[in-house]
């Protein structure tokens, strides 16, 4: 396929996606500055939740010490591992299909928000992940740091990982379903391939602070002009829905 033709195909798709998305949510808004993005962020609880985590292990990471070559290791090993550590989420638990055990249903606060979250992208509430489960998710991690590294610091030096992570994907993800639109190169990228799979298809583009990488080696990261615009991308596991 020459230079040219990909172009031409991918601004095809780029145009059908803004169809779609047209057709799904009416006529866009007027943009937003980044720093009213930055102001609506701070307007919902998880970002203050995760924020106090960053700040508390920071804080008590400086005041340990003990820095080691480990700690330096470990970030980069986080930050490595974090796109696949989106998918995995995004495939097998925010889309996770409500089952019957007898008589229970296996069905999470996290898989029933984020199915209103494709429901209604642009509700901005529905972006973050539920306070509920940071109540227990964030002391969850403080104990992984606690107790399951050789040392202190090394566990400290994991959780202010775990939040900073934490916080980049709300703020990543807040902004995309804002009004704000992207000026750079890479944030466009992330714009488009989250937006893919909320008007697109629901079935690829799972990562939400990266492109191309998890999607792609898991061959979750298709060509737009290639693949169909569901019929359930904002209805997850109705009847009917297209299949990968």
């Amino acid at each position: 396929m020459t230079s040219e033709s990909k172009a031409a195909i991918d601004a095809r798709a780029r145009e059908r996606v803004r169809a779609d998305e047209a057709a799904m949510t009416g006529p866009r808004r007027r943009s937003m500055p980044l720093s009213g993005a930055w102001r609506g962020f701070w307007r919902h609880p998880s970002p203050w939740f995760i924020g106090a985590t960053l700040v508390a292990a920071l804080t008590a990471r400086l005041v340990v010490g003990d820095w080691r070559l480990t700690d330096a290791i470990l970030p980069v090993i986080m930050i490595a591992a974090f796109p696949f550590f989106e998918w995995l989420v995004h495939v097998f638990v925010l889309h996770w299909k409500p089952r019957r055990v007898g008589k229970v249903t296996i069905d999470s606060l996290l898989a029933r928000k984020h199915r209103e979250h494709h429901a209604d992208p642009r509700d901005a509430p529905l972006v973050f992940i539920p306070w509920p489960v940071l109540l227990w998710l964030l002391p969850a991690y403080t104990v992984i740091a606690l107790f399951a590294f050789p040392r202190l610091g090394l566990g400290l030096t994991f959780l202010t990982g775990v939040a900073t992570l934490g916080i980049l994907y709300e703020w990543t993800h807040y902004l995309i379903h804002s009004d704000y639109r992207p000026r750079s190169r890479v944030y466009r990228a992330i714009w488009r391939n989250h937006r893919l799979h909320h008007y697109k298809n629901e079935h690829y583009w799972f990562t939400v602070t990266t492109s191309g990488t998890a999607d792609r080696v898991l061959r979750t990261y298709p060509d737009p002009g290639e693949i169909t615009t569901s019929p359930s991308v904002k209805a997850l596991h109705a009847k009917g829905a297209a299949t990968r």
